[in-house]
């Protein structure tokens, strides 16, 4: 066996754990991410670890159709860097991407093409080819996120995939930190135009969602013909908020019991009875991915989500149980009190930052 290293990025988990780490939430339109320091810092990190040779760094992540977009593009001319994609589906859900890894993993090791495999990712459904790897001769050593608050002192990360790697290392917090930028804006963008469309046009950057460019952008309507197209929303600015900052909530779980189960994935704890969920933590979590959705759409995307009222997008969501989750593991977030608690503070933050109630 050549004595190189090969690393496995979830793609996904990465941007998840650093985007909680940043900005306290999974959405990836929260942070913009600085990847070419990103993977550069991660190569270091297992060069210093292992002092092998790079065979590869293998990104995953998920597009429509499987097609690379200009950020994949741009991470794959990368040296050293091989983008593999799964598929997005409808819901927003990746398809394929664990598979590729684990199949990646199971084959280097088998063809002996590297003797350590550092993976970057906290699926649960990788420990079979974890193990696949080992028997193979290849030691497996997981990179994560330091996470003091966390059971395992890791981020994100199943208990049942971190008791099968050989050992774990933990990611720099400056590095994420440095490479991974919050960016929230006071209020959703103007409506994106479409080709060959003057009436959309507008000068303002993404960052200058204000009343006078939407305003420009009814008057330009009023006086066109009306396109086959949904009219942008007239939405009223909200003021100027201060800058949210993230501070995970403190909470006591009481009567908890530790337990082991086959048919369940969890962090371990059960508690005693609903009621004993902190609901003051998925208010929290609501209202936070509500900001940060809404400084990062456009007034139509915003509109699109008013139209089907009270129902949400799988994809937010989504969001709110996994950030949810972070914090008070997936028992809890199972309760229907706290789904319905994270629903309604995410429409009652939504409404308050339409209205400019909210200072």
């Amino acid at each position: 066996m050549y004595s190189q290293r090969a690393i496995f990025i979830d793609a996904g988990f990465l941007h998840a754990a650093g985007g909680m780490h940043v900005a306290g939430t999974s959405l990836r339109k929260a942070t913009r991410i600085d990847h070419e320091r990103l993977i550069k810092g991660i190569l270091e990190t297992t060069e210093k670890h292992s002092g092998l040779d790079l065979l590869r760094l293998y990104w995953y992540d998920a597009a429509k159709d499987a097609l690379f977009t200009p950020e994949h593009k741009k991470i794959g001319l990368l040296p050293g860097v091989k983008v593999r994609l799964g598929r997005m589906s409808y819901e927003g859900n990746q398809k394929g991407v664990d598979l590729k890894l684990g199949l990646d993993l199971v084959g280097i090791a088998r063809n002996r093409a590297a003797s350590v495999g550092y993976l970057l990712s906290g699926d649960d459904d990788l420990a079979e080819a974890v193990e696949e790897a080992q028997d193979l001769g290849m030691k497996v050593v997981l990179v994560c996120l330091e996470d003091a608050s966390s059971r395992l002192g890791v981020r994100s990360v199943a208990e049942n995939l971190a008791l099968r790697v050989d050992s774990i290392i933990n990611i720099p917090n400056s590095l994420i930190e440095t490479s991974f930028l919050r960016q929230v804006l006071e209020s959703p963008g103007p409506v994106e135009p479409l080709p060959g469309d003057p009436t959309q046009a507008s000068p303002a950057g993404p960052a200058s969602g204000t009343a006078a460019a939407s305003s420009s952008s009814a008057d330009a309507l009023a006086c066109a013909p009306q396109p086959a197209r949904p009219t942008p929303l007239n939405i009223k600015p909200a003021r100027p908020k201060k800058p949210l900052e993230y501070t995970p909530p403190q909470f006591a779980v009481s009567e908890s019991t530790l337990v082991y189960s086959s048919t369940h994935h969890s962090s371990g704890l059960v508690l005693g009875s609903e009621e004993d969920a902190p609901l003051s933590v998925a208010t929290e979590v609501g209202a936070r991915v509500a900001t940060h959705w809404y400084g990062t759409v456009t007034q139509q995307e915003l509109s699109d989500l008013l139209v089907d009222r009270p129902l949400l997008p799988a994809d937010i969501d989504r969001v709110l149980l996994k950030d949810c989750a972070q914090i008070i593991g997936e028992y809890k977030t199972d309760y229907r009190s706290i789904r319905h608690e994270l629903r309604r503070a995410f429409w009652a933050e939504l409404e308050e930052l339409i209205s400019g109630k909210r200072v």
